[in-house]
């Protein structure tokens, strides 16, 4: 009886373990395995509750649209579709831009209708200019052309609506303020309900904002604590395998605004804060780069004194994530002005022993000597600066957790208009929509309305990315899911039910599925496709149901309207690849160019900020694309970063002016041969690279006989720079060197 009454008692413990082990996974909502088919029969919490609440919205929103006898209810439930996104803060962004869009979209295809009543061609025309200039409009707009930037969502939703309006209103010019009014109607029925639903389902919305900010920074500092942590081991090559960083980076700096949306109108600048703090990580992994130059410079060997200091670097480094997560920053700071003072201390020991002091005569030392103490100098200079930024950092950090009273504190996402890509963004749309009126035109095709409206759609979704053609394909594999689903609704399920309950039901599975589908990403263009195409298949109405015929008139527009989309895309002003990289090596090159002659120079956070935006964009990029050439890239971006970095820094040596009179103009002279640096006829690269060795040799000759101290260290900061980028320029000559017409020749 003991040994039974002692096996229940552990079959108990264990079975309340494991349920209580279950509750806490489910509803932590932990995200799991969702490749293959578990998205379906296995989701996440998070990922059902997110489908459940948009199924129930969207039949709600159908139900109301229903009872309100409106002619098309269907564009009510594909509106909450389009509208709904996993957090609160996507939500209401989302919602509130598409709001903008619909208003735009709605002025602008009443205007259409009432301007070519009767004139078929310059109809078309309009359209297709319109739109263009919506696509035109959004590429220029802040932040990355993805699907989950919703200023660029605005300008879809204009193109949207601008076509499914103007399409339905030209077949009867005379009720198109009836029509607009109508199409606005269900839009707006649609935000509402699904901002008013998604609400009931939030709580402690504004502390798990501030959670998420908090969250992101830890996950950006604690990758570039160990990279740095790394290169301060010896791994010299770690920032550029570590290619993940700066999209990480990137990533996360762009959900801040969804964060800030859901703290409500009453906070503070923590989302200023907490985005200024992710840019200075930024800040701080070109530090990385720094350092890593100038511990491989030819002829120097770090010593005893820079090992101790970057051990104690290195592991304050591993340390400083897990000392950030108790939110106590004040000794963290206070460490780190520690290790900042033992860099100076270390760099006036080395220059007291140089130069001498009050109460010691300099020590005589040969040139090999004098250059080994330059060089740790530098180094101690360079691991300084880091900190530095660590420090800047960490008190962003610090203010995004507690906001000050009265802080005007702003920090603005960065815009980096690239108008090449607008125009062909906007030719390519307008040129598409344009065939598809020829189309309809010629063919006098009874839906060719249909088959315009469909292309028009997908124009104004997927124009604005880099890569149409993949997403269209993706829409195209999502229609087919779509016209299969409801197939089996209109021909057999929807053909019985005559209440809306009936027919709720018969949605709900159908739609239920759609919503699990957004949890694996290589579905989720699909499942958007199928969200949003299924009610329009089904067509449901309070007077009508749709027959054979009808399904079959409205599936194959959908389908052909997709596939000529695809191709068209394809075939006109196709996305190049090695064009991309091409035009950002030339303007990576004039860009160098001007910050060596301008008479404004731009921020460092800016240059940081400008080709980690490259960086990204190759990154996402890449096909395929040979990784060698892909590397040499990324490698030359992170070069001209550092170099373009260093002429800012000299630069503001310069307007100091406090270097010798030789060692003032040889710099001069390097930001002059800068100034011609790999120009349009491929000169200059090995003048500026000589002339940077050249103005090393020179200032390194002239700061032995210098015995003004501050002038000294002013020199030591002058041939950091220099030496940074003497090595960058060496290491990767390919890149640079435009006197070779192309870099992928080199690795093909």
């Amino acid at each position: 009886m003991p040994a039974l009454t002692l096996a229940l008692t552990h079959v108990t413990t264990l079975t309340q373990t494991r349920l209580r082990d279950l509750w806490s996974c489910l509803w932590s909502g932990k995200p799991r395995r969702q490749d293959h088919l578990r998205w379906l029969y296995a989701p996440d919490l998070v990922t059902f509750g997110y489908a459940l609440r948009t199924t129930i919205t969207s039949l709600i929103a159908l139900g109301i649209a229903l009872w309100w006898e409106l002619g098309s209810p269907q564009w009510a439930a594909l509106t909450v579709w389009m509208v709904a996104q996993g957090t609160r803060g996507k939500s209401v962004a989302k919602a509130r831009w598409h709001m903008f869009g619909m208003v735009v979209g709605t002025i602008c295809a009443v205007a259409l209708v009432a301007a070519f009543p009767q004139a078929p061609v310059l109809f078309i025309v309009a359209l297709a200019v319109g739109i263009g200039l919506f696509c035109f409009v959004g590429t220029l707009l802040p932040g990355p052309a993805t699907m989950t930037n919703y200023r660029i969502h605005g300008m879809r939703a204009s193109g949207f609506t601008y076509a499914i309006i103007a399409l339905d209103g030209i077949a009867d010019p005379e009720h198109i303020f009836q029509i607009a009014m109508a199409r606005a109607t269900y839009i707006v029925l649609g935000i509402v309900l699904e901002s008013t639903v998604s609400s009931l389902f939030q709580f402690r919305l504004g502390e798990r904002a501030r959670d998420r900010l908090t969250h992101n920074f830890l996950t950006a500092i604690d990758g570039a604590a160990r990279a740095l942590a790394a290169l301060l081991a010896g791994d010299a090559q770690v920032l550029s395998k570590a290619r993940g960083l700066f999209s990480t980076i990137t990533s996360l700096s762009d959900q801040i605004e969804f964060a800030e949306v859901e703290m409500g109108r009453h906070h503070g600048h923590e989302g200023d804060h907490a985005r200024a703090a992710l840019a200075r990580v930024a800040v701080l992994l070109s530090r990385g780069l720094d350092m890593a130059a100038l511990m491989h410079m030819p002829d120097c060997v770090p010593g005893d004194a820079f090992h101790a200091t970057a051990d104690r670097v290195r592991a304050f480094l591993l340390d400083l994530p897990a000392r950030l997560e108790e939110r106590d920053i004040g000794p963290t700071l206070q460490r780190l002005a520690a290790l900042r003072a033992d860099c100076r201390q270390a760099v006036a020991e080395s220059l007291g022993t140089e130069m001498g002091s009050d109460t010691l005569p300099p020590v005589a030392t040969d040139d090999a000597a004098t250059l080994h103490h330059q060089h740790q100098r530098i180094l101690h200079h360079g691991l300084d600066a880091m900190l530095e930024d660590l420090e800047q950092a960490i008190i962003q950090f610090e203010a995004s957790l507690h906001p000050l009273p009265h802080d005007h504190f702003h920090y603005r996402i960065k815009t980096f208009r690239d108008w090449q890509q607008a125009v062909a963004n906007s030719l390519r749309a307008s040129v598409t929509i344009f065939g598809a009126g020829v189309i309809w035109i010629t063919t006098g095709w009874s839906d060719g309305l249909l088959f315009l409206m469909f292309v028009s759609i997908v124009c104004s979704l997927f124009s604005t990315l880099e890569k149409p053609a993949l997403a269209t394909q993706a829409f195209l594999t999502g229609a087919f899911w779509a016209v299969g689903a409801a197939a089996v609704l209109v021909l057999w399920a929807l053909a019985k039910p005559t209440t809306y309950e009936i027919m709720a039901l018969c949605f709900s599975l159908p739609m239920l599925a759609g919503g699990l589908a957004f949890a694996y990403p290589t579905i989720v263009l699909a499942a958007v496709s199928y969200n949003l195409f299924l009610p329009i298949l089904v067509g449901p109405g309070n007077q009508s149901r749709l027959d054979e015929i009808a399904f079959f008139n409205t599936a194959m527009p959908l389908i052909l309207a997709l596939w000529y989309a695809m191709w068209t895309f394809r075939l006109v002003l196709p996305f190049d690849t090695n064009a991309m990289r091409w035009q950002m090596r030339t303007g990576i090159l004039k860009g160098l160019r001007l910050l060596a002659r301008s008479r404004t120079l731009p921020t460092t956070l800016y240059v940081v900020e400008r080709n980690v935006d490259r960086f990204v964009r190759l990154l996402t990029n890449t096909e395929a694309t040979p990784e060698p050439v892909v590397d040499a890239y990324l490698k030359g971006i992170l070069s001209a970063m550092s170099i373009g970095l260093n002429v800012i820094r000299l630069r503001a040596i310069l307007a100091r002016n406090v270097l010798p009179a030789r060692s003032h103009q040889v710099i001069e002279e390097v930001m002059g041969r800068m100034a011609q640096f790999s120009g349009r006829y491929g000169g200059h690269y090995g003048r500026t690279a000589r002339s940077a060795k050249l103005a090393i040799n020179r200032i390194v000759g002239e700061a032995g006989r210098e015995s003004n101290l501050a002038v000294r260290m002013e020199m030591d900061r002058a041939l950091a720079s220099l030496t940074v980028i003497s090595y960058e320029l060496d290491t990767n000559q390919m890149f640079f060197d435009a006197s070779s017409p192309y870099l992928d020749p080199v690795f093909g």
